[in-house]
């Protein structure tokens, strides 16, 4: 299965004060999330109860999202072309996609899936599409055609949605707010996209390692990065996974990393998925500033 790359990674350079001896052991918990791997981080007496819960609610979250459950709310809705009460997640979470697909010019469209299954599909026979299957898979897109109605989710017959690009953002923002409903704090999700609920336990801010090298502290806030080359098509390894609607083609490849901070791990999440189609760093920097809170915290060129 083809998934992103993952490219945070917490940095142990960073030097703990003297009380982060007097905290509990930092606990260490993995799991599963949309293909991708799950890990919590927290210093609490009741460690591993509180993670069960996160990873049972991560367990219910896939229940709506996965592309690979057949009984998900995702997948009913790209089968059926209809979804009845749809929950409450699925439309928080379109909503947030339809914020980002006005912003980015559509660059962010959730629709593309069909070009997407296009797209595997002929890699996995070595070749690519050419232009009459691209132009037929095109036509089942447009996020225009998505209707959010009262009670129900519609789409048009043959089209399918992909929230792989904002979901696992979404998640760790679920996770977040099931624990800090709990009254717990110190705690970093990480689900390919990472939140940060408050601090380190052991002192300070949760220090994380960006692909351009520099560490940076996270503290009560999202970080999420993508790159247009970090999953690929082809086995040269030019033919990326983050894929331009208008064309049907893979983005052009310019940024090895684009990492954006967030006051959500969704909204980031989706923001660095757009910005890999953009060329230009005042692009990605303007689709930045129309949300508060938000900036490009690294972009690495190839």
């Amino acid at each position: 299965m083809l998934t992103r790359r993952r490219f945070l990674a917490i940095s142990a350079v960073m030097a703990l004060p003297a009380a982060a001896c007097a905290a509990p052991p930092l606990h260490i918990a993995t799991g599963q999330a949309l293909g991708a791997q799950v890990t919590l981080r927290l210093a609490h007496p009741e460690a591993p109860a509180i993670a069960a819960r996160a990873m049972a609610e991560i367990a219910r979250l896939e229940d709506v999202f996965s592309l690979y459950r057949p009984s998900s709310a995702l997948m009913r809705l790209n089968v059926a072309g209809v979804l009845e009460a749809p929950p409450f997640d699925l439309l928080e979470c379109l909503t947030l996609a339809g914020r980002v697909h006005a912003a980015s010019g559509g660059r962010f469209d959730p629709t593309v899936q069909p070009i997407w299954s296009l797209q595997a599909e002929t890699a996995s026979r070595g070749r690519v599409p050419d232009v009459g299957e691209l132009a037929a898979a095109r036509a089942r897109t447009g996020w225009y055609r998505l209707r959010i109605e009262a009670g129900q989710v519609r789409i048009d017959p043959g089209m399918a949605l992909t929230l792989n690009g904002i979901a696992q953002g979404y998640i760790a923002d679920r996770v977040t707010d099931l624990l800090r409903a709990e009254g717990l704090g110190d705690i970093l999700i990480d689900t390919g996209e990472m939140r940060a609920l408050g601090g380190d336990p052991r002192g300070g801010d949760w220090p994380v390692q960006l692909q351009d090298g520099r560490t940076v502290p996270l503290r009560d806030r999202a970080l999420a990065t993508s790159g247009t080359l970090g999953t690929t098509f082809d086995a040269a390894g030019m033919r990326g996974h983050i894929l331009d609607p208008v064309t049907g083609n893979p983005a052009r490849p310019v940024w090895r990393a684009v990492t954006i901070a967030a006051p959500s791990a969704a909204l980031a999440d989706a923001l660095s998925t757009a910005a890999c189609l953009m060329q230009d760093r005042a692009d990605i920097t303007a689709l930045c500033d129309r949300f508060a809170e938000t900036a490009a915290l690294s972009l690495v060129p190839l």
